[in-house]
């Protein structure tokens, strides 16, 4: 798999491997490991642009981050071009280098209000939000779907809107709203995308293994791969993809991600992350659902801690990824 550092305006990225953004996983923790791992960019979990007005701590959290994080990338969801650009340009997303814009998010809830995958079906909408969002003077990047279903499909129609309204970058998962977020990806949609437009096009959707990440590239000829779920169980597929010499346990991983979380959150909020994280990096193994049972009784951090070195020190003879 080839792999090639990609330049947007003024940034390099350092690979053409990318985390997508996913609600409740790609913290400020996560996306530090997944750059240390080899991730060429992480982005927050969606922000809702209507609730920036609100200045909530749970929004402070989604938008939370430092100078460690070399590359930083915001998602913004919303269906008004006018509400998106006074979010982009105000003083939340300052220290951002890059924003995301979602087209993609299949939820009903998010689909019936017009934003996310919502915006396929009203292109000249989305193309205003587009431009909307690029007064901010930020790169400007779209994540998207091939359509809202299989009779609908338009990856290439998608791919030239968001380009001629000024996308520096467009990732396009290979499903559709209907199909959420199971069956193949329909490789030929993302395909005929990649060829119809000069902006880089990164490949989304049914990857689960370094072998998966190496077809997409094949049968799409897409610049690069975005990995979504897959990651949260083996956070290593960048370094296996990248050939990032790692050499770390999955123990010593959560523990470094209990560490930083405590720093920049709240109790309360580290440990829901952290119980959830776990759970994933611990799929398939036996005995998950007694472990499972355990790390859901945590009640502080220290405990959590104890939780965790029985599960992934004490009872773990394949102690990596």
């Amino acid at each position: 798999m080839l792999i090639k550092k990609i330049k947007l305006k003024n940034i390099v990225l350092d690979s053409n491997i990318f985390m997508a953004p996913m609600v409740s996983y790609t913290t400020y923790p996560f996306r530090l490991l997944c750059y240390e791992l080899g991730a060429g960019l992480c982005t927050t979990e969606m922000v809702n642009c209507n609730s920036l007005k609100y200045k909530s701590q749970a929004t402070a959290q989604l938008l939370f981050t430092t100078n460690s994080e070399k590359i930083k990338c915001a998602q913004l969801i919303g269906e008004n071009p006018h509400i998106m650009e006074k979010a982009a340009t105000s003083e939340n997303l300052e220290q951002f280098d890059i924003i995301d814009i979602n087209m993609g998010c299949p939820v009903p809830n998010v689909f019936k209000s017009g934003m996310g995958s919502a915006l396929l079906l009203d292109l000249k909408r989305a193309s205003k939000i587009i431009k909307a969002v690029k007064k901010s003077g930020k790169i400007v990047t779209v994540k998207c779907r091939i359509g809202v279903n299989e009779k609908t499909t338009h990856g290439a129609e998608i791919a030239k809107v968001c380009e001629d309204a000024g996308a520096d970058l467009i990732t396009i998962h290979g499903r559709t709203r209907k199909m959420m977020y199971n069956g193949a990806p329909i490789y030929e949609e993302i395909q005929s995308a990649k060829a119809c437009v000069k902006i880089p096009v990164i490949a989304n959707g049914g990857i689960n293994s370094s072998a998966d990440a190496e077809k997409m590239m094949k049968e799409t000829s897409a610049d690069g791969v975005m990995i979504g779920r897959y990651a949260l169980e083996n956070p290593f597929i960048f370094s296996e993809l990248t050939n990032k010499k790692i050499t770390k346990t999955k123990y010593e991983i959560i523990l470094e991600q209990i560490n930083i979380a405590e720093k920049c959150y709240d109790e309360t909020f580290v440990i829901s992350y952290i119980v959830k994280l776990a759970s994933h990096c611990m799929k398939k193994r036996k005995g998950t659902k007694q472990y499972k049972h355990e790390l859901y009784k945590c009640g502080n951090i220290e405990g959590l801690r104890e939780v965790i070195k029985k599960i992934f020190y004490e009872n773990d003879s394949d102690s990596y990824f």
